[in-house]
């Protein structure tokens, strides 16, 4: 896969328009449904390498940019989130 290339997951047909907000790889359970010893095996089954990290990462910054920035009425929410993210790492 290439820089700005679909994941391989994404078939247009089964998925529809293209939404970088979402995974389109094979679902997992959820962490807040899984026991406590379920836990060693679910992350034994993550993707541990940079390119899954930032696509994780991807997805987190569209999912927000959709709920926050992009909305009709977006207000101050985003700029205030960014402020305090700022001061907080900064």
């Amino acid at each position: 896969m290439a820089f700005g290339d679909y994941p391989p997951e994404y078939n247009p047909r089964v998925h529809g328009p293209y939404d970088p907000s979402r995974y389109y790889g094979k679902p997992d359970t959820p962490f807040s449904e899984l026991r406590l010893g379920e836990i060693p095996s679910w992350l034994a089954r993550r993707d541990k390498n940079p390119r899954a990290f930032a696509g994780l990462c991807s997805r987190a910054f569209w999912r927000w940019q959709m709920k926050y920035v992009q909305p009709k009425y977006a207000g101050l929410t985003p700029l205030i989130q960014f402020c305090v993210a700022s001061s907080l790492l900064f």
